[in-house]
C-alpha cells in the first residue's frame, strides 16, 4: 500500500476509534471504513491495531501543535492566538459533536498502551496556553491554563450527553471572556 493510501486511512480510523474506542475498534470495523482488507490493513500497519492507534494519534498530535500549541507558543499575539485556540477548538471538535480521541483513550481500557502519549497532549496544550497567558499578563496563567482545558474537556462530554451543540459554543464564550478578563 502506498504511503498516500496508509494517510487517507488515518481519518476513518480516528473516527472507528472514536465512535468505538480502542477496546471496541475490532479489525473489521476498522478495515469496514477505511475500505481496506486485514491483509491490506497489516500490510499498512504491520504492528496492528496498536500501531493505527499511534498514527491516529500522531495525526492530532501533528495538528494540533501546529494549529494551537505553536501559535500559543509562538504568535507576538498572545490574545489572538487563544482567540485563534477557541475557534480552532471549536472548529475541530465540531461544536462539541465530536468526541475528543485522545480523550476517550485516556478513559478506556487501551489507557496504559498510550499513557505518555496522552499526558503529553495534555500537558503540551495546558502549558502551551500557559506560557500565553502569561504573555498576555495573567499571574494566574498555569491554574487558568489548567482550568481551561478541563472544561473543554467536561463541555465536550456535556455536549454530547445532551445532545445540544450550544452548550459547547456557551462554553468556549465563557472561557474565552474568562482568559481576556
Amino acid at each position: 500500500m502506498a504511503s498516500s493510501a496508509r494517510e487517507a486511512a488515518i481519518p476513518a480510523l480516528a473516527e472507528v476509534f472514536r465512535e468505538h474506542g480502542y477496546t471496541g475498534a475490532s479489525l473489521a470495523l476498522l478495515g469496514a471504513r477505511t475500505g481496506l482488507g486485514k491483509g491490506s490493513l497489516y500490510h499498512a500497519f504491520p504492528g496492528g491495531k496498536a500501531e493505527m492507534a499511534q498514527t491516529v494519534l500522531d495525526a492530532i498530535g501533528a495538528w494540533f501543535e501546529a494549529e494551537i500549541y505553536a501559535p500559543l507558543r509562538d504568535d507576538p499575539d498572545p490574545r489572538a492566538a487563544i482567540a485563534r485556540m477557541f475557534a480552532a477548538v471549536d472548529a475541530y471538535f465540531q461544536s462539541g459533536r465530536r468526541v475528543c480521541l485522545v480523550g476517550a483513550f485516556a478513559l478506556s481500557d487501551g489507557r496504559d498502551l498510550f499513557a505518555a502519549r496522552i499526558a503529553a497532549y495534555f500537558a503540551a496544550w495546558r502549558d502551551a496556553l500557559a506560557e500565553a497567558l502569561s504573555r498576555a499578563g495573567r499571574n494566574d496563567a498555569v491554574t487558568l491554563a489548567e482550568d481551561t482545558v478541563l472544561a473543554i474537556q467536561g463541555g465536550l462530554v456535556l455536549t454530547r450527553a445532551l445532545d445540544d451543540p450550544a452548550v459547547f459554543a456557551r462554553l468556549l464564550m465563557r472561557l474565552e471572556h474568562r482568559l481576556n478578563g
